[in-house]
Order: C-alpha cells, then structure tokens, then sequence
C-alpha cells in the first residue's frame, strides 16, 4: 500500500509542476524556458547530498539491511550512447519513463503508445545487451 500511495503523490507531483507536460518537455530540449532545467537541477542539487550522506552514514533500508551503492565504471561511449539514444525518445516522446505513466494517469491516452515502444525498446535491449560496450 506504502507503494501505491508513494506513486500516487509522485504522480501528482509530476503533473502538477508540469514535469510531465510534453511542452515544457519540448521549451526545454528547445531552449526556450528554465523551467524543467530548475526541476532537474533541484532533482541533482538533492541527490548528491543525500547520496553521499547514504555512502558516509551506512544508512540501513526498512528492512535492517545496509544500502550499498555499487561503483560504476566510466566509459565514455557507453553513456554517450546511451544518453544519445534516451535524449531522443525523450525529445520526440516528450516524456522520459516516470512522465509516461504520469500522462497515462491523467487521461492522456496517446501515451499507451509511448508506454509499448519504452518496453519494446527495454526488451530489445535486453536480447542486444551481451554485445553493446559496457
């Protein structure tokens, strides 16, 4: 229940900053407005403290068990890549995948089609991942 009700304020959230409204997806990737800049902005400003409190701290999760945060290896091709190919369906879904759910909630019907080709692409990838940099 915990979960609904957290994806339920998440939505609400979302919609009604306009995180998820196609146009102020598109005034960002055209550079007309700050507005989703200052959403994503705040997005990182948090999360690198509350990151690096979790890696000093040793916080534990509900359940008693320590959240460890994996390193990861930087290779460059891999996140060019990948974030060329992610900015594209971003840019021309106007929706990254949390928005996609979002505008499916507030009737905006279209993106059931959005929500098939994010799971195919996912899919696709998974049959193609052995064989891709990483």
């Amino acid at each position: 229940m915990k979960f609904i009700v957290a994806g339920i304020l998440f939505g609400i959230i979302m919609f009604k900053s306009e995180a998820a409204s196609w146009y102020r997806i598109q005034e960002m990737f055209r550079f007309q407005s700050i507005h989703m800049y200052g959403i994503i902005g705040l997005a990182v400003g948090l999360g690198i403290p509350m990151t690096a409190y979790l890696k000093k701290y040793n916080v534990k999760d509900i359940s008693g068990v320590p959240i460890v945060i994996q390193p990861k290896s930087w290779s460059i091709p891999r996140y060019l890549i990948g974030g060329t190919i992610f900015g594209l369906g971003w840019a021309l879904s106007g929706a990254c995948p949390g928005p996609i759910v979002v505008n499916i909630g507030a009737g905006f019907i279209g993106y059931v089609v959005v929500l098939v080709f994010a799971l195919l692409g996912t899919f696709l990838y998974g049959l193609v991942r052995n064989k891709l940099p990483h």
